[in-house]
This record gives structure tokens, C-alpha cells and sequence, in this order.
């Protein structure tokens, strides 16, 4: 009796390509528009919102005028989470993966921060409206980039706020250097290999972006818009569960 042959399953390539280099490309877009919104845009944190919460409340116990742009931030980062989720499960209704869209929402969101603030050229006022606009846009963009983890890659490390990875690293660490426990050891050594590269990542990206905009001011919001464009790039080319 011959036994049916069965077509081969299609390489993991989200595990190899998505999973492993994605949330690197991410963290150096997250670290680069954070430097540039608060070299170029009046100190507003576009991915480290609790950063502009701080602001915030400093400004109000001392009395001052707190930037509008922070103010807003806060709010339209949180519309911005919820409406994502929305729309993914818009995208699961219809059996379409989320990953590839949010990467493309957030291109745009980058590209649209990009354009404005390249327009305005170096006399762009913080407090104008377009630089407003340009930094929600910038806002935007990560609040997506945050929820990609929870709803695309999940289980991928975060790539917008390093000081869990930091933690989870060096906890991590810790067990793989003390423990006693075996399978403890493994998935310590597991979680770091996943962990340290947007670390990495978004350290670059602080400091490649930073020495570009003292270099070319608000012309290097071209940096995170194009590395957003190769994420979306990496999406297309990635196999994601469920495809054939």
C-alpha cells in the first residue's frame, strides 16, 4: 500500500525574517523620531509618551505653560492604540493578517511627519500648527509601532520602550549566569537572543539620528520614514501564518 504523499509546509519565515529582524528595524525607527520630535519639535516625546507625561506635570507644578503638542500627545496616542486595534480586527474579520497594513499605516504616518517638517524647512516653530500636526503624525506612527508587538508579532520584545527590555535583559541575564534550573536557563537564553537587538537598535537609532539632525535639522525625519518603508518592505517579503 503506497502512501499519499503530502506537499511539503512552506518554511517559517515569519520566525526567521520577521520575527528576528523586524522588531531590530523598529526599535532604530523608534529611536530616531523620538531624538528628532524632541531636538527638532519643542521636546515632544513621540514614542516614550510616559516621557511627555513627566513634562506635563512638571509644567503644571510650576506654574508654566506647558507645550500644546505635549498636552495632545497623550490623547491621540491613546485614540490612535484603540483605533489600531480596531482596524486589525477589521483585518481578522476578513482573514487578513494585520502585520503588513499597520506597517504601511505607519510608513505614511512617518512619510506625512516627513513632508511637513521638510516644507516648514528650519524656521518650522514648534508651536505652529504644521509642527503640531507633523509631531501627532510622528505620534501616530509609534502608537501603531507599539501595538504591532501585541497584535502582529506577538510575543516579539517591545520596540518603542527599551527600559522593559533593558529589565527583561538583564533579569535574563542574571539567570542564565546563576541559575540552577535547566529549562529556566534555556528560556532565559531564548528571551535574550530576542531581546537584545532592539536594544541595540534603538540606541543606534538615538545616536545615528542625532548627529543627522544637528547636521541637517528636520531633513533627517527621512531616516525613520525610510527605515518604515523597509519594515513594510521585510512585511511583504515575510511569510505570515496562514499563507500558502
Amino acid at each position: 500500500m503506497y502512501k499519499t504523499m503530502q506537499p511539503a509546509a512552506a518554511p517559517p519565515i515569519k520566525r526567521s525574517l520577521a520575527r528576528e529582524f523586524l522588531p531590530t528595524v523598529l526599535s532604530l525607527t523608534a529611536g530616531s523620531v523620538d531624538v528628532i520630535s524632541f531636538l527638532g519639535l519643542g521636546g515632544l516625546f513621540t514614542a516614550h509618551i510616559t516621557g511627555n507625561l513627566v513634562i506635563l506635570a512638571a509644567h503644571i507644578v510650576s506654574g508654566e505653560d506647558a507645550p500644546f503638542a505635549v498636552m495632545l500627545s497623550v490623547p491621540v496616542f491613546m485614540a490612535v492604540l484603540l483605533l489600531t486595534r480596531l482596524l486589525a480586527a477589521g483585518f481578522e474579520a476578513i482573514d487578513l493578517a494585520s502585520l503588513r497594513p499597520l506597517l504601511l499605516l505607519q510608513f505614511l504616518f512617518l512619510t506625512g511627519s516627513f513632508i511637513l517638517c521638510a516644507a516648514a524647512g528650519s524656521s518650522l516653530d514648534p508651536n505652529a500648527a504644521n509642527a503640531i500636526v507633523a509631531g501627532m503624525l510622528g505620534v501616530a506612527a509609534m502608537a501603531v509601532q507599539n501595538a504591532i508587538p501585541q497584535i502582529s508579532l506577538t510575543g516579539a520584545p517591545s520596540t518603542a520602550v527599551m527600559t522593559t527590555n533593558v529589565t527583561r535583559f538583564m533579569m535574563d541575564l542574571g539567570e542564565m549566569l546563576l541559575g540552577r534550573d535547566p529549562n529556566k536557563v534555556a528560556s532565559a537564553r531564548r528571551r535574550a537572543k530576542h531581546t537584545w537587538l532592539p536594544i541595540v537598535g534603538f540606541t543606534l537609532g538615538c545616536g545615528l539620528v542625532a548627529a543627522c539632525e544637528a547636521a541637517v535639522g528636520l531633513w533627517s525625519l527621512a531616516l525613520p520614514a525610510g527605515l518604515a518603508l523597509f519594515a513594510v518592505v521585510m512585511g511583504f517579503a515575510a511569510k505570515l501564518d496562514g499563507e500558502h
